[in-house]
């Protein structure tokens, strides 16, 4: 098959390239090369596998999208402007890069509907919100973001409104939407753009929640990517990890081999047309957790700094119910978090990394998200 990887030259997609290309794929990278992951000036990065062919541009390029397209019977959507933090100020920035990319991209496959055989596009967890609880009677319950006053006097958990605390449980794919950040809203944008074209034209088309990625490739100089490698960078740095809240709110880290496989199964499976799946391990990990298990990993004698702020939008606990992608796709998470952060440790012992952590911060504390 000919298969067009939007973002692949970026930390999951470049994954994903050497996978098919180890199928035999006849495999076509689209991507912008953004600063902000790659670098200012850069080029093609040296992961990039040389036996896929490469062009540079923006998914907003409706000429070069053409290009792109020819011949290509499958499109992985990879592509995306990620940073939930960052897009709370940077909205038209996100907006424009996700939702009207993925508008511009959609648009030109139907133009040859025909020709395309299958889409995957990679959604999030954080469309979700919160994550699903149980109540003290063990209903499910589905709570609002918690409010300013709950935050101002450090009251981090969930509860009823009788003040009974709520327990976090898998989320599964059932659960209500309801983004907390422009990120968030706009990988919605991407999920249901591509389900409501792909189910319109009869393209069988696939949707896999991300839940938190990591692994090696992931732009450690970037302050707005994911946390095992904000923290990987601070250590580095000799800086103590920043941790909000108490540092016991809980997310689902998943290896990027696995979502590596998750993609693969999605793209052979016949049952997955218009599908939405979760791809994560169905383990909550604290995120003071991870900063603690790099700081031992890296042999680091330094401790997290766990502040008590808080910054707007920000969840509690959120973590995947897997049970829906086993049964459809037959894909199972393999990697513990555990054994999958000795990949960052290794990628990120060769990397110089700036660690600018405290310039993000005060940039959202300077507009009242971080407190």
């Amino acid at each position: 098959m000919k298969i067009l990887v939007t973002g692949g030259a970026g930390f999951i997609g470049s994954h994903l390239v050497d996978a098919l290309v180890a199928e035999g794929q006849n495999v076509r990278v689209l991507d912008n090369l953004d600063a902000q992951v790659h670098g200012a000036n850069a080029d093609w990065p040296s992961h990039a596998n040389r036996k896929a062919e490469y062009l540079r541009g923006d998914v907003r390029d409706a000429e070069l999208v053409r290009r792109a397209l020819d011949g290509v019977e499958v499109v992985i959507h990879d592509a995306a402007a990620v940073g939930v933090a960052q897009s709370m100020y940077e909205i038209v920035s996100y907006v424009s890069a996700n939702s009207l990319g993925a508008a511009v991209l959609l648009q030109e496959i139907i133009a040859r509907k025909a020709q395309v055989k299958r889409l995957v596009v990679a959604s999030s967890m954080s469309i979700y919100g919160e994550g699903a609880y149980l109540d003290s009677e063990g209903r499910i319950a589905s709570p609002a973001l918690r409010s300013d006053a709950q935050l101002e006097k450090r009251q981090w958990e969930h509860s009823d409104a009788a003040g009974r605390p709520l327990r976090p449980i898998g989320t599964p794919e059932t659960k209500p939407l309801q983004p907390t950040s422009v990120y968030a809203v706009s990988k919605r944008d991407h999920e249901e753009l591509f389900l409501a074209v792909g189910n319109a034209y009869g393209i069988p088309t696939v949707a896999l929640r991300y839940f938190n990625v990591y692994g090696s490739r992931q732009a450690l100089g970037n302050p707005y990517t994911g946390v095992a490698a904000i923290f990987s960078t601070s250590l580095l740095n000799g800086n103590r990890p920043f941790v909000t809240e108490d540092g016991q709110q809980s997310r689902d880290f998943i290896h990027v081999s696995d979502i590596v496989r998750a993609n693969l199964a999605a793209l052979h499976c016949e049952a997955g047309g218009g599908r939405v799946c979760n791809v994560g391990t169905g383990r909550p990990t604290t995120i003071k957790r991870v900063a603690e298990l790099l700081a031992e990993k890296l042999g680091v004698k330094v401790s997290p700094d766990v502040t008590g702020r808080f910054r707007a939008g920000d969840i509690r606990h959120c973590f995947a119910d897997p049970g829906h992608a086993k049964a459809v796709l037959g894909f199972e998470a393999k990697v513990k978090l555990e054994d999958g952060i000795a990949d960052v440790i290794e990628f990120a012992r060769k990397q110089r990394p700036r660690d600018d952590i405290a310039k993000a911060n005060r940039e959202l504390s300077d507009r009242g998200l971080a407190r």
